[in-house]
């Protein structure tokens, strides 16, 4: 099972979606605190379950 893992940077906190092998399959932006990476977790959780893969010229 794949889960989310914040990570502090000297610029801040970012997350990565990591694959049940360990895979990083997603990075996101850096965020300023940890509650507002909380959030931005919670807002791909929410806004992307069933989102469509669109190729884009």
């Amino acid at each position: 099972m794949g889960k989310f893992v914040i990570r502090e940077t000297a610029a801040g906190f970012h997350f990565v979606l990591k694959a049940g092998n360990g895979e990083i399959i997603a990075t996101s932006e850096t965020y300023t605190t940890k509650d507002s990476c909380k959030k931005g977790i919670e807002s791909v959780k929410k806004n992307a379950p069933d989102a469509p893969v669109v190729e884009e010229d």
